[in-house]
């Protein structure tokens, strides 16, 4: 609206300018004031002890980062460590190392004269003081700058300010600071990332979850689980991973967010083992614990790794994955590819692989893929014996595009021996007979297929029940008697005949 107003009246431009900056004020004072207001919120978390304060401080986060300026970043800095210079000095230069220095009037009259300040801001010097002494205080402040630093893609002040972040949180010993640690863990692992540095920070992360162990920190584990799962399987480190899953066990109280992750990974190394079943199942459960309508890039490939190893155990995908409006683009080829495997086209096969084989070899699925080829022909020989009923084998091999016909009869031959086809092969004469299809009612197919799904809404229901949360000390209260409650029932029973008769007399 902003726009066409200054091509229509060019003379209003100046007064829709400062409207615009005035705006713009009002945005960064606002995005403040919530700051503060998430400073008290852990300043209450750590006075009660209640750590669900923090978790809600750290759940606002993404919302707070995507409205961070570098004027929000300067004027909070200024208003926390006003006392402090070095960590102010500190901060300050993170914040100017992303762009220009600006001339901000209310930088200087700020420091040298706090009675100012205090008429300002309603908040005193010395409860500023306080509120920055507090170390979980000071380390989301930090925090904030990282996200900040990380989002103007500033690496190498980033990496300063993480190192930094990581060894305050290394010199402390306090149950309020897990949750926020956590945090820290992670973009201090994600900063090493994109870096190019990842391998580097093994042997850090493994003491740190050394020491979270040891204090029962659920949420420190489970965040470093996973770093380190993501650093092995970054480097195509599966055997590493999976002995780090086999020796270290992932708490049952963690976060929904960081059981999908771990799934997920956990998923990728069974798929490497040849352990599609299991692989499946951890990949499904990590889709379905994510979140639903963000995270959308690691829905997107634990779908891709998902939709492999549904291709591989023999069955097609949903067609409504790939209709997904935040799935169809990123997952294109690996539609083209089921159409390939569920038509047993062997060329269509191969030309998906050479059109997209940069790009599955980039999302790290190429060695799962490589692996359908042949389910590609025995889905195609599944075909064969659904059309003929006597075919021979230099037909199934100039049909699935194989060397000789005796490639053929060895494929039909295993096709028959895994349960594939019901047929029966003569080898004088060269041909495969198919037998009378039975009806699959008949056999033990359907009633899997009822286990799995009962054994499926069993376990979702075990974890709602495990992540429920009681009110604290409720077992103490007296139970009511028998006489209170047949007196409340009667009193609801009166209470209902009355609303009766009034509708009567109504």
């Amino acid at each position: 609206m902003v726009e066409s107003n200054d091509v229509e009246m060019k003379e209003t431009e100046p007064s829709v300018t400062s409207n615009t900056t005035a705006t713009s004020k009002d945005a960064n004072t606002l995005t403040l004031d919530d700051i503060k207001e998430q400073v008290r919120t852990i300043e209450k978390a750590v006075n009660s002890k209640e750590p669900r304060f923090i978790l809600r401080v750290l759940r606002a986060l993404a919302s707070t980062r995507k409205r961070l300026t570098e004027d929000i970043i300067r004027r909070l800095i200024i208003f926390y460590y006003g006392a402090n210079s070095s960590e102010r000095e500190i901060l300050l230069g993170y914040a100017q190392s992303v762009s220009q220095p600006m001339d901000v009037d209310m930088e200087k009259p700020s420091t040298p004269a706090p009675a100012g300040d205090k008429q300002l801001v309603p908040r005193s010097q010395t409860s500023r003081a306080r509120a920055v002494a507090l170390p979980e205080v000071d380390l989301y402040i930090h925090l904030i700058v990282l996200l900040y630093l990380i989002d103007r893609n500033s690496l190498k002040s980033a990496l300063d300010c993480a190192k930094r972040l990581v060894d305050k949180t290394t010199v402390l010993n306090r149950r309020t600071l897990d949750l926020l640690a956590a945090k820290c863990y992670f973009y201090y692992a994600r900063i090493f990332e994109l870096n190019n540095m990842l391998d580097t920070i093994r042997p850090f992360l493994h003491s740190r979850l050394r020491t979270a162990t040891l204090r029962n920190d659920f949420e420190g584990t489970a965040v470093l689980i996973n770093l380190l799962l993501r650093n092995y399987l970054h480097y195509n480190l599966y055997s590493q991973a999976q002995k780090l899953v086999l020796k270290s066990v992932f708490p049952d109280h963690a976060s929904n967010n960081e059981w999908a992750r771990y799934l997920y990974y956990l998923g990728r190394i069974r798929a490497m083992q040849l352990e599609y079943t299991k692989a499946h199942q951890h990949l499904l459960t990590a889709t379905r614990k994510a979140p639903q309508q963000t995270a959308i890039g690691f829905r997107q490939n634990a779908h891709k790794f998902l939709i492999t190893v549904e291709l591989l155990l023999g069955d097609i995908p949903d067609k409504a994955v790939f209709n997904n409006p935040q799935l169809k683009r990123s997952l294109d080829p690996y539609y083209q590819l089921t159409l390939a495997v569920r038509a047993g086209n062997l060329s269509r096969f191969k030309e998906v692989l050479e059109t997209y084989a940069d790009r599955f070899q980039q999302e790290k699925t190429w060695s799962l893929i490589i692996r359908l080829r042949h389910n590609v022909i025995k889905t195609g020989i599944k075909m064969i014996s659904l059309s003929y009923a006597k075919i021979s084998f230099s037909d199934v091999a100039q049909k699935l595009q194989l060397d000789s016909s005796e490639d053929a009869e060895y494929i039909v031959a295993k096709a028959i021996r895994d349960g594939v086809i019901e047929a029966s092969i003569n080898h004088e004469q060269g041909y495969v007979q198919s037998r009378e299809i039975i009806d699959v009612y008949t056999t033990r197919e359907p009633m899997n297929a009822f286990h799995q799904r009962i054994e499926f809404c069993l376990k979702v229901h075990n974890e709602s029940v495990k992540a429920m949360r009681y009110p604290p000390k409720k077992y103490n209260e007296e139970l009511e008697t028998a006489q209170e409650r047949r007196e409340r029932e009667q009193e609801e029973l009166e209470y209902a005949k009355e609303m009766a008769d009034d509708e009567d007399d109504f």
